[in-house]
């Protein structure tokens, strides 16, 4: 017969050498490339606390969140690094909320976003709201199709943007007059900054951090348009302390994990809690995407380079990640 001692023995043993091995992770990589820098800092401070990480192929908001859903009480853990809160808000309620989806502290504070139009024509034309489009001698102004209708460089299916901006197509009326344009972003936008430097008029989406508001500099070359009235469908109010109403929340981006995390493994969630990067930081090196270093090897290095810069900041973390096992 085994002796207790011999059994809590080994069971200490078998704690002991589970606590020796780190977690194994899986990171959820979106098919936005720009926001692979952030992912790949977070994944090399989860690497160096002796966890085994993999990151996915690209896949698109809605996957990503369905896979860590679906893994709730998995004993791995499941993450993204670009949870845009209140953006994608409803979409982690639709899959349960907190009971399957869990989400940190802020991790890259304060981005913008809204739409924007080039700041000759806003002279020219006095234009200074979105809902100045429902006029039609302004929305042909940029009409690029020839239909009439002006032509919004809009957002890819399924991102959060899409909501607001379908909901205020028909808040401000504005279906006979606007078209929103969707496809690939990167496509869309190239496109919209090529018929900018020929002279033309553009009216298009974005938000930072993302290298566009880098080439197309917002009250030197463009302008952010206002709205009259909030119509957000994420939120009831998007008027700024100024006074100022660009239509869309100023969001902050999270980290989101499967909800056993925090219980399973209370060092990476503090991890999740605790690590930040600089807004700026992530919009200088998608400008050095945008100059031609968009290679996967490029933006580890990139991801490398900001972690050698902020050691000292990243084995704070560490060490208080560490010290809530």
């Amino acid at each position: 017969m085994i002796s207790k001692k011999i059994l809590m023995g080994g069971l200490s043993s078998l704690l002991l050498a589970s606590s020796l091995f780190g977690a194994k992770v899986t990171a959820l990589k979106t098919n936005l490339a720009e926001e692979t820098f952030q992912m790949l800092i977070v994944n090399g401070i989860l690497e160096k606390m002796g966890h085994e990480v993999v990151s996915t192929n690209d896949v698109n908001y809605d996957i990503a969140f369905q896979t860590i859903a679906n893994n709730a009480n998995s004993e791995d853990v499941y993450y993204i690094a670009s949870m845009w809160d209140p953006l994608h808000n409803s979409k982690l309620e639709a899959l349960g909320g907190d009971k399957s989806i869990v989400t940190y502290d802020n991790f890259i504070s304060n981005c913008a976003q809204g739409y924007l139009i080039d700041k000759k024509t806003a002279d020219k034309y006095n234009i200074k709201y979105y809902n100045d489009l429902k006029k039609p001698e302004i929305a042909k102004l940029f009409d690029t199709d020839a239909n009439g209708k002006a032509n919004l460089t809009g957002c890819n299916s399924g991102w959060g943007c899409e909501k607001v901006i379908e909901h205020q197509l028909d808040a401000y009326n504005l279906r006979d007059t606007v078209e929103h344009n969707q496809g690939e972003y990167s496509a869309l936008i190239a496109n919209t900054i090529a018929n900018y430097k020929t002279g033309k008029p553009i009216l298009y989406y974005t938000w930072t951090p993302y290298w566009v508001s880098g080439k197309l500099v917002p009250g030197k070359d463009v302008v952010f348009l206002q709205v009259t009235h909030s119509a957000n469908p994420n939120t009831s109010s998007t008027k700024l302390s100024n006074g100022a109403d660009y239509g869309f929340n100023v969001n902050n981006q999270r980290i989101a994990s499967n909800t056993s995390v925090k219980e399973k493994h209370k060092d990476i969630a503090k991890l999740f809690d605790i690590v930040k990067i600089d807004v700026n930081d992530v919009s200088g090196q998608n400008m050095l995407m945008s100059n031609g270093q968009n290679k996967e090897k490029d933006i580890q290095r990139h991801a490398k380079l900001w972690l050698e810069k902020n050691s000292a900041k990243v084995d704070s973390w560490i060490k208080e990640a560490n010290a809530a096992k």
